[in-house]
C-alpha cells in the first residue's frame, strides 16, 4: 500500500503511532512532543486512508476547549464528515448516551444536570434536614467525599458498609439522602454522568453491545488523568474490538486531588498484554538545557515510564537559580529581572512567573 501523504508531515515515531491503528496502543507522549498532532492525524488516517466511517470513531479529550480544537483540526483534514464524529469530553459523551438510554434506569430523557454549585447546595439542605451541625459535618467536605466515592464507582450502600464510626455513619446518611433527592428530581451531578453510564452499560448488555459495535476505534487523550469510572468506561466500550489508543504521560499527572488514578496509564500493559507502546520523546518547545533540568527532577519519581526528552533546538541559555532571603527578596529579584528583560526588548506579556500558592501572589 502506498504510504499516506499525511505521514510526510510527521517524524518517524509520530508516524508509527498514527499507523498503528489495530489493537491496543499506548502512546507515551512527553511534554511538547506533538501528541495532539498524533491524535488528529490518526483520526484523519483512519477516515481518509483506511475508509473508516467517522461515525465509528470515539475521541475523548479532557476539556471542551480541547475537543473543539481537535474537531477543527481534524475537520481541516477530512472535511464536513467530522460533524458526525464523537469528539468530546467523557462527560459530554456520557450525556449523549444517557439522553437516549437513561429511561431504562428510571430517569427522564430530559434529566437535569446539577453543576458544582447546585450539588453543594443540595448537600447543605441534606445536612440541615438530617439535623446535623454544619460545623461538625461541613457540606463542602461531605460533597468532596461523595464525589470521590462516585468517581470510584462506590454507591451509597457500599460507601456506608466501607467504614464505621459516628462521623462516617452520618456522612453515609447524607450521601443516601443526597442521591435519593437527585433521583426524585430526575437529576444527575457531574459524577453521576460517569457512574450512571457505567451502571447502564453493565445492567443492559444490549446497550453495551450497541455502543461497542458503533465505536470500533476509541482514542483517549490525557489518559494519566482518568479516574476509575472513566477507566471502566473505556474498558467496557473497547472490550469487543480492543482498538483502544490512549495517549498520556505519567510525568504529567497532576489531578490526583480530584480522583485521577495514575495506575490507569502505568498498568495499561497489564490490562492489554499485547499492547503496542510508542514513546514520543522528541520535544519541539524547549531547549536541551531546560529538558535536561526537567529530566533530572522527574527521574526521581517512582513508578514512571522511563524516557528522556530531547530536542534539536540547541542548548539554549543556562538555568539560573536565585535563593532569596525571604518572599520580599524573591519579589524584588523577579521585578529586577522583568525590568532587565524589558530593557532587552522582551515585553511583559512574553514572561511567565510561577509561584507555589496564591498567597504568594
Amino acid at each position: 500500500m502506498t504510504e499516506s501523504p499525511l505521514f510526510d508531515e510527521l517524524n518517524s515515531t509520530q508516524r508509527e503511532a498514527v499507523a498503528a491503528t489495530e489493537g491496543p496502543v499506548l502512546v507515551v507522549a512527553g511534554a511538547g512532543s506533538g501528541k495532539t498532532r498524533v491524535l488528529t492525524y490518526r483520526i484523519a488516517h483512519l477516515v481518509r486512508d483506511l475508509d473508516v466511517s467517522p461515525y465509528s470513531i470515539l475521541a475523548i479529550t479532557f476539556t471542551n476547549k480541547a475537543a473543539d480544537e481537535m474537531k477543527q483540526r481534524v475537520g481541516r483534514m477530512v472535511g464536513a464528515v467530522v460533524r458526525g464524529m464523537w469528539v468530546s469530553t467523557f462527560h459530554s459523551a456520557c450525556v449523549r448516551i444517557l439522553r437516549r438510554e437513561a429511561h431504562r434506569l428510571g430517569y427522564r430523557s430530559a434529566f437535569s444536570i446539577y453543576d458544582d454549585l447546585d450539588a453543594r447546595r443540595l448537600v447543605e439542605y441534606c445536612v440541615r434536614d438530617l439535623d446535623l451541625d454544619p460545623k461538625r459535618f461541613p457540606p463542602k467536605q461531605i460533597r468532596a467525599a461523595i464525589s470521590k466515592a462516585k468517581n470510584e464507582l462506590v454507591d451509597y450502600e457500599s460507601f456506608a458498609a466501607a467504614g464505621s464510626g459516628p462521623y462516617h455513619e452520618r456522612e453515609a446518611e447524607v450521601y443516601r439522602l443526597y442521591q435519593q433527592r437527585l433521583v426524585e428530581a430526575s437529576a444527575m451531578d457531574f459524577d453521576d454522568l460517569l457512574m450512571v453510564t457505567v451502571e447502564l452499560l453493565g445492567a443492559f448488555p444490549d446497550v453495551l453491545e450497541e455502543y461497542q459495535r458503533r465505536f470500533r476505534y476509541i482514542l483517549v487523550d490525557e489518559y494519566q488523568d482518568t479516574n476509575h469510572a472513566q477507566y471502566r468506561l473505556v474498558q467496557m466500550l473497547g472490550a469487543a474490538h480492543r482498538n483502544v489508543c490512549v495517549v498520556g504521560d505519567s510525568d504529567q499527572s497532576i489531578y490526583a486531588f480530584r480522583g485521577a488514578d495514575i495506575r490507569n496509564i502505568l498498568e495499561f500493559e497489564r490490562d492489554y498484554p499485547d499492547a503496542r507502546v510508542i514513546v514520543l520523546d522528541r520535544n519541539y518547545r524547549s531547549t536541551q538545557t531546560i529538558l535536561d533540568a526537567a529530566n533530572a527532577v522527574i527521574s526521581h519519581n517512582r513508578g514512571r515510564t522511563p524516557k528522556s526528552l530531547w530536542t534539536d533546538l540547541g542548548r539554549g541559555d543556562p538555568v539560573a537559580v536565585y535563593r532569596g532571603q525571604d518572599e520580599h527578596d524573591e519579589a524584588a529579584f523577579v521585578a529586577e529581572e522583568l525590568a532587565a528583560l524589558e530593557d532587552d526588548g522582551v515585553p511583559p506579556s512574553g514572561v511567565a512567573v510561577f509561584y507555589r500558592t496564591h498567597a504568594q501572589s
